[in-house]
């Protein structure tokens, strides 16, 4: 794979000369040096999605062959799958398990799933009340979209947003992290092997001035992005003032509800893998427990003692369930809220500091479990972003939704019950876009997802994602 950005077909250095190292999270060795691209480069990139998004070879090809070609990618995917995974593995940090058994084959299922829509982006014929008149409407592509994911789980969010994009037609110039960029330029890599032509996918690489010029550009019709809710923030400051569609997948804090009837050996490992994937910098993370006050310190005891042992590692040695945070900088991130959490009061129970011994030269922490939690403490109230999970005590269950929804944040929430209708009637009252009921965190291509309130605007997956990159275009025809 050529350590370089892909601009209209080809693989080019960027115009200032400039580059970047990307780490192995779990060593903190330089895998690869990539360019640093500038403003100028973004604007011969979005000049090249821009005369692809017109061309004959693009927009005027035909349903069935886009379908074929959005598969090709996907096969493409799925023949080069242990690569794809090892080199998430190396540049994220990821465990080998995570990457070969979620990241590669959901990016995979995307396409394949959006590959199905070709054929059946249809419009309607609509009875309208003005007589000879004819009425029928079709979606139409919006044009240039710049993507711009984050470095959690690169290939697959880069996925979630492509396959849609494509299939509906636009062209793109994606922006990958600067920490995780090297899964989305190979991804890129394999879309001009399946025959994508020249221009409609575009990859720039660098720091946030890149993703800022990207935004601005007056000729981008569309930004989706996937990050922090106060950059979202800005982006969708910006977007307004151009009057740019935008989609926007932000922060969360999920709640965990363990209501008074719930198994708590039954439902430990699905919390433990909710709250700890990818060493809890999941969006969804679970990462607030509310416990039955009677059975709190059981449950943090007992979350905490499989947290405790669970194995840190390299993310391709075997045997390895957590890995590295992705960068020094998230570690001290993480460290610093532990340690406003001992401070503020809370107990702790397990992990509170980084790993050491062998791992002391990567972006190790130790999986930590805070008890008696209350939910003004900033724990229970900022993102997190890594393996920190607060059990939070409860005496009233008629008060669960309310204090569940007593957050900034709306992306997902959980609960655990044997009761099916008190289950659903917390799904029906918490504000959250997605609910899972006695389920770890599973995403599907055919299932929208989302958040409501500062966790973004749109969603992802599904039908919805085809409306996200697609616009209504009326047509009112005279039978006289």
């Amino acid at each position: 794979m050529p350590a370089k950005m892909l601009i209209d077909g080809k693989w080019t250095t960027a115009r200032g000369g400039g580059t970047f190292e990307t780490f192995d999270p779990a060593t903190g060795a330089v895998i690869d040096t990539v360019p640093d691209a500038t403003p100028a480069d973004v604007d011969a990139a979005v000049a090249a999605a821009k005369r692809a998004f017109s061309s004959p070879d693009w927009a005027q090809m035909l349903p069935a062959a886009r379908a074929r070609l959005l598969w090709k990618i996907a096969d493409l995917i799925e023949e080069h799958a242990e690569e794809l995974a090892q080199l998430e593995t190396r540049d994220q940090g990821q465990p080998f398990g995570i990457s070969s058994q979620i990241s590669v084959p959901n990016a995979i299922e995307h396409f394949r799933y959006y590959a199905g829509w070709a054929t059946k982006l249809h419009g309607l014929t609509v009875p309208v009340s003005i007589p000879g008149v004819d009425y029928r409407n079709h979606r139409e592509p919006l044009g240039v979209c710049g993507l711009i994911t984050p470095w959690n789980f690169p290939l697959m969010i880069a996925a979630w947003k492509l396959a849609p994009a494509l299939v509906t037609g636009n062209s793109v110039v994606m922006k990958p992290a600067e920490q995780t960029p090297l899964s989305t330029l190979r991804l890129a890599e394999l879309c001009c092997e399946a025959g994508v032509p020249d221009g409609v996918v575009n990859v720039v690489t660098g720091g946030p001035a890149v993703g800022e010029a990207l935004v601005r550009h007056p000729d981008v019709a569309k930004i989706s992005f996937t990050g922090s809710t106060e950059v979202g923030r800005e982006i969708a400051a910006e977007t307004g003032r151009r009057l740019a569609r935008v989609s926007l997948e932000l922060g969360g804090k999920a709640p965990s509800i363990v209501a008074p009837d719930a198994d708590i050996d039954a439902i430990l490992q699905g919390n433990v893998m909710g709250g700890l994937l990818n060493c809890g910098q999941v969006c969804a993370a679970y990462t607030r427990f509310y416990v039955d006050h009677k059975r709190a310190a059981e449950f943090a005891e007992k979350i905490g003692d499989v947290a405790s042992h669970m194995q840190l590692g390299h993310g391709l040695e075997p045997g390895t369930q957590l890995g590295p945070l992705v960068s020094e900088e998230q570690v001290e991130r993480v460290d610093r809220y532990v340690r406003i959490g001992t401070a503020e009061g809370a107990h702790l129970v397990t992990g509170g500091e980084r790993a050491g011994g062998e791992l002391a030269g990567g972006y190790f922490y130790q999986p930590t479990v805070f008890a008696d939690v209350d939910d003004s403490m900033t724990i229970a109230r900022e993102e997190i972003f890594g393996p920190v999970l607060s059990v939070i005590p409860y005496e009233d269950a008629d008060e669960l939704a309310e204090r569940a929804n007593d957050t900034d944040y709306g992306l997902a929430a959980v609960i655990w019950s044997r009761d099916i209708g008190t289950a659903n009637r917390l799904a029906n009252a918490i504000k959250a876009g997605t609910v899972w009921i006695n389920l770890p965190p599973f995403l599907d291509a055919a299932a929208p997802w989302g958040g409501m309130k500062a966790s973004g605007v749109g969603r992802e997956m599904g039908w919805e994602a085809i409306l996200a990159y697609t616009e209504t275009k009326s047509v009112w025809t005279s039978l006289a």
